[in-house]
């Protein structure tokens, strides 16, 4: 994507406590259930969005940061539409609650439910009466198994390579590191580490060591002690990646009251909010991202396309989300928002969230 995307968001809303529950636990799909029904229809590129439109935003829970602020985007493209957007959902993160409110956005003629699910398969009888009732359904953050199209912040190759260059562009291509996850079952997190893992066994990294990979259970004391841990375990260690925004806040905490700051290399996935403090220390030199802006902003409007009939989520299959431009469904049903976006001293002021 163009440097436009990525600076979007300079104007959205503040969220200044940790995204834990949307960036420790969310689980990225690379590709849906098999048994789910693939693209049907012929798409007309030229289909007239009408004006007018429904839209319901579903996130986990309400009053979380990160949905708050996938809503805001999602809220602004309904918008630029001349749509009606509506949100829905509770204040915890059940797939009961979802249920209630996919039956109420149904109940209300929504033309198209955005959703991202607390369970794959306990929304879905809900999700495909709304269908029958002529809504679209469009996943995000995590989806569901019936859903019509999911819009993916990104991939795990894209972020396991993100967290590779990082680390290997600090050290200069030579040294050994350690990673602080998550939990150990985290799906995300493992699915991260394992394209990592791939990344550093092909040519180019052959310098570079994986050395242990250590689990904080999203939790920031533990996460801490486990940075400890790591350090006591392993003095003459490099570099600490964490793909967790709880564990990467825990080890640039930890790194910048140590003998270590300024010495150690800490990155992974962060918020800006939480991680600016640890840029301007010089304890961080650079962290990763997806914008939760962006992503609600393209979650809008690729609802908004299916349901006019421009796309039917078919591979090959290309649309234009607003000042985002051109996407393309590289898979049947999927499609990506892009990369993570990396921040540093120079752009972690610009954002706010």
């Amino acid at each position: 994507m163009t440097d436009p995307r990525r600076h979007l968001f300079l104007a959205a809303t503040a969220a200044a406590v940790l995204l834990a529950t949307a960036c420790g636990g969310t689980t990225i799909d690379d590709a849906q259930d098999e048994d789910a029904q693939g693209p049907t229809g012929t798409a007309d590129p030229d289909a007239e969005i009408p004006e007018g439109l429904a839209i319901d935003f579903l996130p986990k829970q309400l009053n979380n940061p990160f949905f708050d602020l996938v809503n805001a985007g999602g809220e602004e493209a309904v918008e630029e539409l001349a749509g009606v957007a509506t949100e829905r959902g509770g204040t915890e993160a059940t797939a009961d609650s979802q249920v209630e409110y996919i039956n109420a956005a149904s109940q209300a003629g929504s033309d198209v439910i955005v959703i991202a699910a607390n369970d794959p398969d306990a929304v879905c009888p809900s999700l495909n009466e709304a269908r029958d009732n002529g809504a679209v359904i469009v996943g995000y953050d995590s989806n569901a198994n019936c859903t019509d199209v999911f819009v993916n912040q990104s991939t795990n190759e894209l972020i396991g390579q993100t967290l590779v260059d990082m680390v290997d562009e600090q050290l200069d291509g030579a040294g050994t590191f350690a990673i602080l996850s998550a939990t150990p079952n985290a799906t995300n997190q493992n699915a991260w580490i394992e394209q990592m893992e791939q990344i550093l066994e092909g040519d180019g990294y052959g310098d570079l060591e994986l050395v242990d990979t250590v689990y904080g259970n999203d939790d920031d004391l533990e996460s801490f002690q486990e940075m400890q841990g790591l350090m006591q375990s392993h003095p003459d260690l490099d570099a600490v990646v964490s793909p967790t925004t709880v564990g990467l806040a825990a080890a640039a905490r930890y790194v910048s009251d140590s003998e270590y700051q300024g010495e150690l290399v800490v990155t992974g996935l962060g918020t800006p909010n939480q991680m600016r403090e640890f840029v301007h220390d010089d304890t961080v030199d650079r962290f990763a991202l997806w914008n939760p802006h962006e992503l609600g902003y393209l979650a809008g409007y690729t609802g908004a396309a299916l349901q006019a009939g421009r796309i039917t989520g078919a591979q090959g299959e290309t649309f234009t989300a607003g000042e985002l431009g051109e996407f393309t469904f590289e898979t049947d049903r999927e499609v990506v928002l892009g990369p993570p976006l990396v921040f540093d001293a120079d752009n972690v002021d610009d954002f706010d969230f």
